[in-house]
């Protein structure tokens, strides 16, 4: 008669144990998946905006990256948005790196060239929202090599010098 009881106590007690344990489990992926889900601060997100002639801005990782068109050096709609944090880092001292990059395909002096006016746009835009011209430095334009496309290679990168 006893061992039926004892039976019986172990059965709750494996009910018990095995009913935390899934619940402990159930935490863990419900926090995860949250933390996944969860919008990052105004401050650290990225910023995507794009205009329908190629034209575009993005923010990753603190790295404001603006795209152009073939042949064009016209920043995309939302460039004061995406350089919120960048303007307000420039206004309180701190130095401001412009890069330019260009494909490789076509004329290199026309392509640098296009770069630079791109860099130049960039900058303008960057002084035009309160960055002090001297805090803005030019960097040479580049070309891309390797696989990435021609649209990634048409781009002008702002980044905060630390």
């Amino acid at each position: 008669m006893f061992s039926s009881d004892d039976d019986t106590d172990h059965g709750v007690v494996l009910a018990i144990l095995f009913g935390v344990v899934a619940a402990i489990i159930g935490l863990v992926i419900g926090l995860g998946i949250y933390k996944t889900h969860m919008p990052k601060p105004a401050a650290m997100a990225d910023v995507e905006i794009v205009e329908v002639d190629g034209a575009s801005v993005k923010v990753v990782d603190g790295i404001v990256k603006f795209y152009f068109a073939t042949a064009k050096a016209d920043i995309a709609a939302g460039a004061n948005e995406a350089l919120v944090e960048v303007v307000k880092l420039g206004a309180a001292g701190k130095s401001v790196r412009v890069s330019g990059f260009h494909d490789s395909t076509g004329d290199l002096a026309k392509n640098q060239e296009l770069a630079k006016q791109r860099a130049i746009a960039v900058r303008d835009t960057l002084v035009a929202l309160g960055v002090a011209a001297d805090k803005i430095e030019l960097v040479k334009p580049e070309a891309m090599t390797g696989t990435g496309s021609n649209a990634e290679a048409r781009r002008v990168e702002v980044v905060v010098v630390q």
